[in-house]
Parts: C-alpha cells; sequence; structure tokens
C-alpha cells in the first residue's frame, strides 16, 4: 500500500509513570503530550485518548498516522509486550490494529530508541566534549545515565539503515583508577554483591557515591536527590557532591573509553540519558575526556576518537521515527 506522504509517525515513549505521545515528520516533532499511565487501563486506551485529544480520533481523518513507533521501559522479544513497573501488557499486532496503523507498528526497548536517534542528530542537538572527529560510516557507542545506565551500539547497514545491539552493558564490573575510587567501591561492597558500572553511573548512582564518600570521611550522609547533588556541585557547594559528581564524570569516561575500545567505535561516542546534560560547563571540564584516552598503549587508538553529550530534549522520539522508516524496508 502506498504511504501517504502527509501521513505523520505516531511515536510514544513509555515508562512506569508517564506516556510521552507525540507526531513526528522527519525531524519536527509536534503535539507532544505527556499522559499518566495510571488513569488508562490499557496502553490502547491511552493512545487512543491521545488521538482524540489531537484531533485524529476518526478513522480516516486527514493527517492520521498510518504507522507507529512505540519506545517501552522493558525488554521486546516478541510480539506479546510485558513492561518493567507497569501492569500493561499488550500484543504488538493487536495495539497496531486497533489504532489503524495500517503500513506498521515497531515496539523497541526506550534505550535502543534513544540510541537509534544518534544518525538523526544534528549539530545544535549534541555539544563535543574534547577534541576528535567521526569515522564516515563508523561504528558508534552509546550511553545514558538515567534511572539506570543504557548501553548500546550503532552498527551501519545497508541503505543508510543503522542497527542498534541490544545488551545489557551497564552491569559490567566498575572497576576503580584511583585508591579513592577503591575505597568508594569497597564501601558500596559492603551494600551490593556486585557493584556494576549502573551501581555508580546513573541517578541513583550519583547518590550511591555521594553516600560512600561521606561516610569514607566519618560523616552521616544527608538524603539528597540526585538533582540536590548535581545543583550542589554546579554551586559549588558541599564539598562531597562536588567529588561525587567529579568521581562520576570519571568513571564515566572509564567506561565510555573501554565500549569505545570494545565496539570499534570509529564514528563516535554519545552520552544521553537525563543526567549528564543538566552538568553544563562542569562535565565539559571534567576528568571525563582524560580518563576516556586513559587506556595506555590504547591512547593513540582513541584520541580521534569523538566524545559528544546528547542536548536533544527528546532524542527517543527522533530514534522512534528511525525504527518506523525501516518498516518501509
Amino acid at each position: 500500500m502506498p504511504r501517504d506522504a502527509a501521513s505523520p509517525i505516531l511515536v510514544a515513549d513509555i515508562g512506569g509513570t508517564n506516556a510521552r505521545f507525540g507526531l513526528i515528520d522527519g525531524r519536527a516533532i509536534r503535539e507532544v503530550r505527556i499522559l499518566r499511565v495510571a488513569d488508562y487501563a490499557s496502553l490502547e486506551d491511552a493512545a487512543s485518548a491521545y488521538l482524540s485529544a489531537v484531533g485524529l480520533a476518526e478513522a480516516g481523518a486527514p493527517g492520521r498516522p498510518r504507522r507507529g513507533a512505540f519506545a517501552v521501559a522493558g525488554p521486546v522479544t516478541g510480539d506479546r509486550v510485558a513492561m518493567t513497573n507497569l501492569v500493561w501488557q499488550f500484543s504488538i499486532a493487536r495495539v497496531r490494529d486497533a489504532l489503524g496503523l495500517v503500513e506498521g507498528l515497531a515496539v523497541i526497548n526506550d534505550f535502543t530508541a534513544v540510541a537509534l536517534s544518534v544518525p538523526r542528530l544534528d549539530s545544535s542537538d549534541r555539544r563535543q566534549v574534547g577534541e576528535g572527529e567521526p569515522q564516515p560510516g563508523g561504528v558508534i557507542a552509546v550511553l545514558g545515565p538515567g534511572s539506570g545506565l543504557g548501553v548500546s551500539g550503532l552498527v551501519p547497514g545497508a541503505g543508510g539503515r543503522w542497527s542498534a545491539l541490544s545488551g545489557e552493558g551497564g552491569h559490567v564490573t566498575m572497576a576503580p583508577i584511583s585508591d579513592r575510587e577503591s575505597a568508594v567501591l569497597g564501601q558500596l561492597r559492603k551494600s551490593f554483591d556486585h557493584v556494576s558500572a549502573e551501581r555508580v553511573l546513573s541517578g541513583p548512582g550519583l547518590v550511591n557515591l555521594h553516600a560512600a564518600l561521606s561516610i569514607l570521611d566519618g560523616r552521616e550522609p544527608p538524603a539528597l536527590t540526585p538533582a540536590q547533588i548535581t545543583e550542589s556541585a554546579i554551586a559549588g557547594g558541599n564539598p562531597h557532591c562536588v567529588e561525587a559528581v567529579e568521581m562520576f564524570c570519571a568513571m564515566l569516561g572509564t567506561v565510555a573509553g573501554n565500549l569505545a575500545l570494545t565496539l570499534g567505535a570509529r564514528g563516535g561516542v554519545y552520552i544521553a540519558g537525563g543526567v549528564v546534560p543538566k552538568l553544563g560547563p562542569l562535565f565539559t571540564h571534567s576528568r571525563f575526556r582524560k580518563r576516556f584516552l586513559e587506556k595506555g598503549r590504547m591512547r593513540d587508538f582513541l584520541t580521534p576518537v569523538p566524545t559528544y553529550v546528547v542536548t536533544h530534549e527528546l532524542p527517543a522520539f527522533l530514534g522512534l521515527a528511525e525504527a518506523a522508516g525501516a518498516l518501509e524496508s
């Protein structure tokens, strides 16, 4: 069936609390709405409510989406999808038919969507940290410290399409580089059987770092949120907040360098997620890039590899457009 050129793509980023819906044409994102998932019995109900809110409830209405792409917080291994931390369970085929998405519905993991956004970013959607130039057609590495630590890679394929690797790289073992980091990880091992990268490189990980540093210095750690820690660090306030954020940035550099070596990421390394973009110049001037390069004999391999912070507000939506584009293939 030929595609209606005027038909936008219906996109949704569905988390445990909120579902963000929007329409996308190329790179233009419009009609973004945030719906509370608790207010709807099913994904179909939420999506139908969104289409009604933007005046596209009627089948055959001009501009009604014929394709869709949804990102979900959890694994997608077949037609049946059970979301992490959410009671919604659904059949992709049933949702596709219920919403009249006659040209198809792609459903992918939420961080896979973020990874797939990278080819659609322009220069205003990213901020480079340090030197380096991407190799055209090179493999790309993507990390996303947020509520957890998302890790992926992008591999170029035929027709300009990209494939995102699905894995659990956020759960690799975190390695220390300094005596202070060794002491912090030792402290965290008192609470966790396995101190993974995610235990320190995420919003909760930032809290773990702050608490461990406080305890090591003989102080009772105050109950601070990740946002409070970063705000204090940016303001140059509490020294343990400052040190926690500095250690976070340095450790992220180590893990990013490891990922770049593992994938041979000559196309660059992109840092997404909700934590790093909020750090602004503090991250740019941190030890991130220095630690990224500190790989001994492999320093020369990493020196030309550029590192970027993704600054686009809704990168998952761009990635979902990329996933929806694959439905045409």
